[in-house]
């Protein structure tokens, strides 16, 4: 065992030592020691809005037809009230749900950072990043699970980029521009569907308003005044500058983000930037290559990223609707050896229209009817040299494009008293289209011109979700989702020695068509203690996406040649959740286990075999790309979660404390040889202190050897430490200074111990390592 092993085991067992020393005495400290948490507000994770939940209502005055009239109605139609978010620091425990949501609330992202999602979730449990190209391509991962089986939305719409057609590409939603994102897992992810087995990330922002924004008049009179009454419908203009610098990439980034309204109307607008070096590394990187120069930095991995949104909402008798239009841009560097001999980068653009929409009906039967639409053009173009030796071959090496266009409904029906609960029902219908291609300039008017040819697909499902209240402690969850997916596009067949003698390759059309159906029943218990209990078992379908049909050519960035299996079939998952939470008192707590057994599972497999530009030159002396076959097998995951912290007791003014957190995935074949590309064991925890300003924060992270692996292509991952320190101080101002109302700044520090961390889950963690040691300083206005 490792010295860094075993001081990694010691410092987790004092953790829960300490934890569970202290636990006793924290339970019997006074109530008023005890912290008193806001409620966390999720939205990602059901169509059925609990209004007797909602921490917040206000009646506001609105009209129809010249008539002024008095309607409660909650805060996505009404003023905006103050929101009532999670204290700095405070770990947010979701309990109203019945599988686990892991939360991130805006002072985290801020204090955070990181260029993409997979950056930002990285270390949370259950979750971790891709780590392609860190800071610039970075896809989440949930329990082992990554892009065909875990959706990403914005607002409620898919992120439509390329980021599920392969790891090198980017996921056009910016944490810079973010207010929250939830992960969410087991049943409710029926709802934006079935490719979504392993769970949804969800993010939002205030790019379609869904309040009209309030600001205090007259103006603060004086420093610690608390805001007058607002007036609902009074002109109102707020803005919000969003700052950072790095050490580890001299990195700069900064956002301005404007939100303005006037009676019935709402108005947003926000832009933001950033741009990265390549950044500082603590080893030399290349296993199988000592010889190429480095120079204390991962080379070809410099990012540069921006971007910008305008919308606006009409408030209208019980509802409104609103419309953004968004461009996201992004410029990186794919890092790697192939990656930096031909200098690839990635130039990515988006431009998306998003429409929603709320309207609550003065009726019987029904409650809300909600709706969401988008349309999505996105290119990207990977750009390289051709010959490393010849600087004027860089050029277009593939392109790809995806027009996309998606629209979901959703309506939420009266509770009805059915004698033995009270039942709430929501329906829902969603359909989208879309149109891929992948061209590549390299081998123009052959059969291997880019990954696929140009294909389509069309989908519509249709689901309904069923609570079921039997008492105030005890609710049920009953939901199921039925869709019907088609599928036009070609592809040859593989492997070319199969044909007759003399034939060649031809690409042949494919039409496949898939019905899955997916069901969900769930249990929610209130406990003694302010604990919470659930179980949920699932049964989802999963149709097969277009890369793992009709990929048929070399994909440069991510030096693979991939082919697809047209006769691919249903992918099915049963899964079984167990969930225990407390979400107050001094010692909030989140424990989950999980099993799934999957029929069919869909993966891409690495054969050993290298490939050039096309299939006939696959297994050839000096061929560069890893040749990669999506494959069907049964297999099963089978894990944990568990993160906690404790209150100890009061300190100089505010709350010390301690946190801990645990995960784990095991996932094999019924042969019992490994699924490729698992996350590692991890555990860790650390110490805080925290007041109503300051947060303080240090917390080690250790991830154990990734020893199980698959049997051809796939190599051991070392473990390492990651150990993480942060300050910030967070403090309302008097506008009077210089028109601030509300500051937070801090220090982050990154990987402090400098280890050289691999991610067990890149295809390129032989060759890349994450960051190295470094610092962030942040600063957030708000005016």
């Amino acid at each position: 065992m490792t010295s860094k092993r075993r001081r990694a085991q010691r410092l987790g067992g004092a953790c829960m030592l300490l934890l569970g020393a202290a636990a006793t005495s924290a339970m019997a400290q006074d109530k008023q020691a005890a912290t008193e948490l806001p409620a966390v507000e999720v939205t990602a994770p059901s169509p059925i809005v609990r209004r007797h939940t909602v921490p917040v209502r206000t009646t506001a005055r609105v009209t129809r037809g010249g008539t002024a009239r008095n309607r409660e109605r909650g805060p996505e139609v009404a003023a905006a009230p103050a929101p009532a978010t999670p204290q700095q620091g405070v770990l947010p425990i979701v309990t109203n749900q019945f599988a686990t949501v892991t939360v991130v609330p805006n002072d985290e992202i801020r204090r955070e950072g990181g260029g993409q999602l997979g950056d930002l979730l990285f270390s949370k449990p259950g979750i971790t990043g891709s780590s392609f190209a860190p800071g610039a391509s970075s896809r989440p991962i949930i329990r082992g699970l990554d892009v065909n089986r875990v959706g990403i939305v914005e607002n409620g719409t898919n992120s439509n980029g390329a980021s599920d057609l392969g790891e090198d590409h980017f996921v056009p939603i910016d944490p810079l521009a973010t207010n929250q994102v939830e992960v969410v897992r087991g049943p409710a992810a029926l709802r934006y569907g079935s490719t979504s087995i392993g769970g949804v990330v969800s993010a939002t922002n205030n790019r379609i308003p869904d309040a009209v924004p309030t600001c205090a008049a007259p103006p603060f009179q004086s420093f610690g005044m608390s805001a007058p009454q607002a007036t609902p419908g009074a002109p109102c203009i707020t803005a919000e500058t969003r700052t950072a610098v790095s050490s580890v990439d001299r990195g700069v980034e900064g956002g301005v983000l404007i939100d303005a309204g006037a009676g019935n109307f709402a108005l947003h607008a926000d832009a933001y930037g950033r741009k990265t070096s390549d950044y500082a590394i603590p080893a030399y990187p290349y296993l199988a290559d000592q010889t190429r120069p480095v120079n204390g930095r991962q080379p070809n991995s410099a990012t540069q990223s921006d971007g910008g949104s305008i919308g606006g909402s009409y408030f209208f008798q019980g509802g409104f609707i609103g419309a953004a239009i968004t461009q996201n841009d992004a410029l990186y560097h794919i890092p790697g050896i192939d990656g930096a001999d031909h200098n690839t980068r990635i130039d990515g653009h988006q431009t998306k229209l998003n429409v929603k929409g709320e309207y609550r009906p003065d009726a019987a039967a029904i409650d809300t009817i909600r709706f969401w639409a988008g349309a999505t053009n996105y290119k990207h173009n990977e750009i390289g040299l051709a010959d490393p030796a010849d600087p004027t071959s860089d050029g277009v090496r593939q392109t790809f494009t995806n027009k996309e266009q998606e629209i979901r409904t959703e309506v939420q029906l009266m509770p009805f008293n059915a004698r033995f609960a009270e039942v709430t029902t929501a329906i829902g219908f969603q359909a989208g289209h879309q149109e891929l291609t992948a061209p590549s300039p390299d081998n123009p008017g052959t059969l291997f011109n880019g990954l696929w040819d140009p294909n389509n697909n069309t989908r519509v499902a249709g689901y309904a979700f069923n609570e079921f209240k039997f008492t105030e402690a005890t609710r049920a969850q009953i939901a199921g989702r039925i869709e019907h997916v088609e599928l036009h596009g070609s592809t040859p067949d593989f492997p070319a020695d199969f044909l007759p003698n003399g034939a060649t390759q031809t690409s042949i059309a494919r039409n496949p068509s898939y019905t899955p159906k997916s069901g969900s029943i769930g249990l929610l218990q209130d406990l003694p203690g302010g604990m919470v209990g659930s179980i949920t078992a699932q049964y989802v379908e999963r149709a097969p996406k277009p890369a793992e049909l009709f990929s048929r050519g070399a994909h440069d960035a991510t030096a693979t040649f991939d082919i697809g299996n047209p006769n691919l079939t249903i992918e099915t998952a049963k899964s079984v959740e167990v969930g225990l939470r407390r979400a107050t008192g001094p010692f909030r707590f989140e424990a989950t286990a999980f099993y799934t057994r999957f029929d069919n599972f869909i993966y891409r497999r690495l054969t050993g075999v290298m490939c050039d530009d096309d299939f006939a030159s696959c297994g050839a002396p000096g061929a560069e790309l890893n040749q990669a076959v999506y494959s069907q097998r049964d297999a099963t995951f089978r894990g944990g979660e568990f993160q906690s912290q404790l209150d100890v007791g009061a300190f100089h003014g505010g709350i010390w404390g301690i946190e801990n957190q645990f995960d784990v995935v095991r996932a094999t074949f019924t042969d019992g040889t490994n699924v490729p590309r698992i996350p590692p064991l991890r555990m860790g925890g650390g110490l805080f202190w925290r007041d109503d300003n300051w947060l303080m924060r240090i917390n080690l992270l250790h991830a154990f050897p990734q020893n199980n692996i698959a049997a051809v292509a796939e190599t051991p991952t070392p473990g390492y430490n990651l150990l993480k320190a942060e300050v910030s101080y967070k403090t309302r101002l008097n506008p009077s200074w210089f028109g601030a109302r509300e500051m937070m700044v801090g220090l982050v520090g990154n990987n402090l111990l400098n280890e050289s961390i691999r991610n067990s889950v890149s295809y390129t963690k032989d060759e890349v390592l994450m960051p190295g040691i470094g610092v962030r300083a942040f600063a957030n206005f708000k005016f």
